[in-house]
């Protein structure tokens, strides 16, 4: 029986070596939708980082993994930083004023500024989004619940 024990060791200890990873360093996570189109695609699994940033900042453009209030997960991409002021018009989007352009999307985006999307959740926004605060959006803007419907993210 002591033989026994000392051969399940092993074992038991690359199991709770594999959750602790799984819990805390990454875990992967399986893209629903297309909200996402022509980037990611329904179905395709990702390795999702869940210390990365702790250690910088969300930075524009990047994808992100957010726990939804109503869903599970939802993947989208980061538009609006905290302090930027955002909106869309003519099918461009603006970010502090500035014309951007994306190689993201070609879909067609309505028209929205930032006090449409705070308005949402009725934050404060002042002009900018908030300290701590997101604006994100899918790349296939069509069919995507993201910012304009579910208002700023917190980070």
């Amino acid at each position: 029986m002591d033989n026994f024990i000392k051969e399940l060791i092993p074992y038991i200890i690359i199991v709770i070596i594999v959750i602790i990873i799984r819990s805390f360093v990454i875990t992967p996570i399986i893209v629903r939708g297309d909200s996402m189109d022509d980037t990611l695609n329904n179905g395709e699994v990702l390795i999702l980082g869940k210390i990365s940033y702790k250690f910088e900042d969300i930075k524009r453009y990047d994808i992100i993994v957010i726990k939804d209030k109503t869903s599970d997960f939802i993947i989208k991409r980061v538009i609006g930083l905290p302090g930027d002021d955002i909106y869309y018009k003519d099918n461009v989007l603006y970010i502090n004023g500035e014309r951007q352009d994306e190689v993201f999307s070609d879909d067609l985006t309505e028209d929205f500024n930032l006090e449409d999307i705070c308005s949402i959740t009725n934050t404060t926004c002042d002009g900018k989004i908030p300290p701590h605060m997101y604006l994100v959006l899918g790349d296939n803007r069509d069919v995507s619940a993201d910012s304009r419907m579910k208002g700023l993210f917190s980070e």
